[in-house]
């Protein structure tokens, strides 16, 4: 899937490219944001398990896209949290980070009407428009994200000289 791809590498470099200016971005930390970039990404999980299965489990109404947004960024980062006995809030804005970094990416996206989803639910169900840069299935927005990659990596150990082993 070239588009959770895309999501990986660019949180990726971003988080690299902060951890040269910050220290307590380590490799870790730097995976641990690129695994928060995936999490919009759970919405996909509707194309497996039913909706009306997880209504009649919580007990409440439920909507799988609702996990493409802010808040359900938010909710899921805060659950992944924590999986960290010490580093719960650092986790947090970690994972939240490479959330965000996924949906501005996302946010330039083209669609059919020409204006974004209503990521930023719950604070507004505003769509902005979007400039419409690229379809979620053009080939030359993953080979331009393996690029930049690539580039911070070879950047990362031979220039800036921070392996993980450095580390």
């Amino acid at each position: 899937m070239a588009d959770l791809l895309t999501h990986v590498l660019v949180a990726y470099a971003v988080f690299t490219v902060v951890s040269w200016y910050a220290d307590r971005i380590t490799p870790k930390w730097v995976a641990i944001g690129a695994i928060g970039s995936m999490v919009p990404d759970l919405n996909r999980i509707g194309m497996f398990v039913s909706e009306v299965w997880i209504e009649s489990a919580l007990g409440v109404g439920f909507r799988f896209g609702a996990l493409s947004t802010l808040g359900g960024a938010m909710l899921l980062c805060g659950i992944g949290a924590m999986l960290f006995a010490r580093d719960r809030r650092y986790a947090f804005a970690v994972l939240g980070g490479g959330a965000l970094t996924h949906l501005l990416v996302d946010a330039v996206k083209a669609w059919a009407d020409g204006q974004a989803a209503a990521w930023l639910y719950p604070m507004t169900w505003w769509r902005h428009a979007t400039p419409s840069l690229y379809v979620s299935s053009d080939w030359w927005v993953a080979v331009g994200a393996v690029l930049v990659a690539g580039t911070v990596w070879f950047c990362d150990r031979v220039w800036i000289g921070k392996s993980s082993a450095a580390r």
